[in-house]
């Protein structure tokens, strides 16, 4: 079968591979959809600690199950499901306490274990063991699915920042993260939603699609001043950082108002993670920050269930849709920001 392998920064390859067989306690799946997301570009270029080569690429993964462990009873051929990413190990203190984002024993396929970027893959027992492996809705395709994902994500951050009704809300960096943000954001019955970006051509892609009150060019303009204006100087209920970007970041403690709720959402280059910040805005307005890291198992069926039912559609997202053996150009559409969502079929 092929596979996309990550050997070693810039040293991305599609070969073949041995077709992978299922121990007692895992399940193997015919991959029918696995997106492509900024990590993958991060990682093919500059690789990743947790990476040990080779390893096979791609944790948005949806596909069939053909084969099942002698141990695993809850499964059958035949059924289509989604793949969690991030793995938490559901013992320690903080999975306990329901804290699974942020087990600090997390294990992630693509990164641990071979991922999506493939024919065929296994689904570790790690991923059953905390209900990780998801039964696709009827009606819905494999590449929708393989969003759940990033949408799982977006739920944790939203969740996190406490998005709700009657909310003004900016969202800063309209890639596919941002996208879904604003589309999570009207599900949730926000009253508005301002979408920023520098790229203005990227800005306009996403905008059509996604359609926020205002789309805001951070090139052209003052994104600080326009959010006040628009918001008659009281400053946006929440504020979400889709980039990453320090700027992005210190801009947004600027322009929340009093006792909103700032989520970075996008983690920092690891050579320049500190900003510069005005602790007296946080103080003064009682401002609330917080991050926002992956997704839990639960988050993932929500994810689902979103986008089955209607409230967050992502179809229109998926603007480009590749074989397997193009998947290192769709690793460069993303990075030249051509696309929302690539998705690879195998």
């Amino acid at each position: 079968m092929k596979v996309v392998r990550f050997h070693a920064p810039g040293d991305v390859r599609i070969e073949d591979a041995p077709e992978p067989t299922a121990g007692p306690t895992d399940v193997k799946i015919r991959v029918r959809a696995c997106s492509t997301c900024g990590t993958d570009v991060k990682i093919s270029r500059f690789g990743h600690h947790h990476i040990a080569p080779p390893r096979v690429m791609g944790h948005e993964i949806a596909g069939e199950i053909t084969e099942v462990g002698g141990d695993v009873t809850d499964w059958r051929p035949g059924d289509r499901v989604q793949v969690i990413a991030a793995i938490p190990c559901g013992t320690c203190a903080e999975c306990r306490r329901g804290r699974m984002t942020v087990c600090p024993n997390q294990v992630s396929m693509g990164y641990h274990f071979d991922g999506g970027f493939a024919e065929y893959m296994v689904v570790p027992h790690n991923v059953l063991a905390v209900d990780g492996l998801n039964r696709i809705p009827e009606g819905l395709t494999f590449a929708e699915a393989s969003v759940a994902e990033p949408l799982a994500c977006v739920l944790n951050g939203q969740n996190l920042a406490g998005v709700g009704e009657g909310d003004d809300v900016v969202v800063v960096g309209s890639g596919p993260i941002g996208c879904l943000h604003v589309r999570l954001a009207r599900a949730r019955g926000a009253a508005r939603v301002f979408l920023v970006d520098l790229n203005r051509e990227r800005l306009d892609l996403a905008a059509n699609l996604v359609q926020p009150d205002t789309a805001i060019c951070g090139a052209d303009t003052d994104v600080v001043d326009a959010v006040l204006k628009l918001t008659e100087g009281r400053g946006a209920d929440v504020v979400i950082t889709a980039t990453a970007a320090g700027a992005a970041q210190e801009q947004a403690v600027q322009m929340t108002a009093r006792q909103g709720r700032i989520s970075f959402f996008g983690g920092l280059p690891k050579d320049k993670p500190v900003i510069s910040l005005d602790s007296n805005l946080v103080h003064y307005r009682e401002l609330t920050i917080v991050g926002a890291n992956g997704s839990s198992p639960e988050h993932n069926k929500e994810a689902l269930r979103l986008i089955a039912d209607g409230s967050v559609p992502v179809a229109d997202l998926i603007t480009h849709r590749l074989p397997l053996d193009r998947a290192l150009d769709a690793f460069g559409i993303v990075a030249r920001g051509e696309a929302i969502k690539v998705t690879i079929e195998p």
